[in-house]
């Protein structure tokens, strides 16, 4: 506690050592003549208690004299317990002026020492270098940013790759393959079987190109069949 209201183990033969012994002495002689005093205060609140108790039984027994004699003891004792409480109230204050104004002084050590440690760290510091620094920083900042972005960047578009494609050339190779895989498709396709007609008739040649007719739009109408599905297979 002492080393924490006097900021130091002793003296240290200076100016500030002294100071703080001559405080560090002046704050156990208050503290304990406040003891002392309050050892006296309660012996007298004791006195006046017995000078109250020993008037009341000198009265029983009808001594009206030291009964007397008893209660001017007890205005003896209650003057003195009123000194007492003016010196212990007088002596509290100054010890809790002291004991503030040398937590006040060691405060203001300890800022001082602060201080010091902070013009020692900041004597080859200045703002213009902080600046300078700073700036140095957001450089490399931006520039690592920079090389970052650049190395995520692609190292081919498909812009730069057609450049030198000539788009009237591919729309015809694209045509060629489309025609070339309709031909294939047709070449897959089962063949029809030869079958066997019927022997023809004898009917009027009306009637015979009439069959025919039928024949004919029936047969285009299996080649336009055949044509769609092909289509439909080919998503054209």
């Amino acid at each position: 506690m002492w080393s924490y209201l006097f900021g130091g183990n002793g003296s240290n033969g200076t100016g500030a050592g002294k100071s703080r012994d001559l405080t560090k002495k002046a704050i156990i002689e208050l503290r304990e003549h406040i003891n002392l005093l309050d050892k006296k205060q309660s012996h007298l609140q004791t006195q006046i208690v017995n000078s109250e108790n020993d008037a009341k039984r000198f009265l029983t027994k009808g001594n009206r004299t030291l009964a007397k004699n008893s209660l001017k003891r007890k205005k003896i004792y209650e003057q003195q317990l009123d000194k007492l409480d003016g010196q212990i109230n007088s002596l509290e204050q100054q010890l809790f002026t002291i004991e503030t104004s040398n937590l006040n002084a060691e405060t203001m050590r300890a800022m001082q020492q602060g201080a010091k440690a902070m013009k020692s760290i900041h004597k080859n510091m200045n703002i213009d270098q902080v600046d300078e620094t700073m700036d140095d920083v957001r450089e490399q900042v931006e520039l690592s940013e920079e090389i970052s972005d650049a190395i995520s960047k692609p190292l081919y578009t498909s812009g730069s790759l057609a450049n030198d494609v000539d788009e009237d050339e591919l729309d015809q190779e694209l045509e060629l393959l489309q025609q070339e895989k309709v031909s294939n498709d047709v070449l897959k396709q089962p063949q029809q079987e030869n079958i066997s007609l019927p022997n023809v008739p004898n009917v009027s040649l009306s009637n015979t190109t009439q069959e025919e007719e039928e024949e004919e739009n029936q047969s285009e109408d299996e080649d336009e069949r055949a044509l769609r599905e092909l289509q439909a297979e080919m998503g054209l």
